[in-house]
């Protein structure tokens, strides 16, 4: 089985969006560098609905290139799926999504899309690891996220810590109760506007 990661952009406050999902800042390192993060067959990464190609620093790109390589099935919940409209059924990284929902994939949305809807985030991780075999789940941060992390299913925190302060807004980890200790991060990487972290969950 791969390994459960959970992941986003974050401000040194902890928020990965504003009250209004307004992202901000946030992203303006996927865009501002000078190396392309390529995807199979060299071709390089497109995201769904923007149209625009990420270009990183150099020193970001072997780290987030290695991640998005790694990834089999991301896990996202139903407000950022409707949010983004599913990335119009193209992820930016991995084959296959699992979408946390109470309602099911709306009727004749993509159906060539492998999308697939679960009311139980046990379920979801058990679908999204089957789906990814050997592969990275990569999880959504937000509420989903964080029921996900106090559910005991993440193996892996891992943070692109930008340099802004929110002050409000939707958090990392959702609404997360009580402590959960991380281990010392076995990743930390400078890149330009942003620093890459990583954590083992402390079982």
């Amino acid at each position: 089985m791969g390994t459960v990661i959970m992941h986003n952009v974050v401000s040194v406050d902890g928020f990965i969006a504003d009250r209004d999902d307004d992202v901000g800042p946030l992203h303006e390192w996927y865009f501002n560098g000078d190396t392309p993060i390529t995807g199979g067959g060299d071709q390089p990464y497109d995201h769904s609905g923007t149209g625009s190609r990420f270009r990183v620093s150099r020193a970001s790109a072997p780290y987030v290139r290695s991640m998005w390589k790694s990834i089999g099935t991301i896990v996202m919940g139903r407000h950022l799926f409707d949010l983004v409209n599913g990335w119009e059924g193209q992820p930016p990284a991995g084959d296959h999504v699992v979408v946390v929902s109470h309602r099911p994939k709306p009727e004749g949305w993509h159906p060539e899309a492998s999308y697939h809807f679960v009311d139980d985030v046990t379920a979801a991780i058990g679908t999204a690891r089957e789906l990814a075999g050997d592969r990275t789940v990569a999880v959504n941060a937000g509420e989903v996220g964080g029921q996900i992390l106090m559910a005991g299913l993440v193996d892996e925190v891992a943070m692109d810590v930008v340099p802004v302060v929110f002050g409000s807004g939707k958090r990392y980890f959702g609404g997360i109760d009580g402590q959960h200790l991380l281990e010392d991060p076995h990743v930390v990487i400078q890149g330009e506007g942003v620093l890459h972290l990583k954590f083992r969950v402390r079982r």
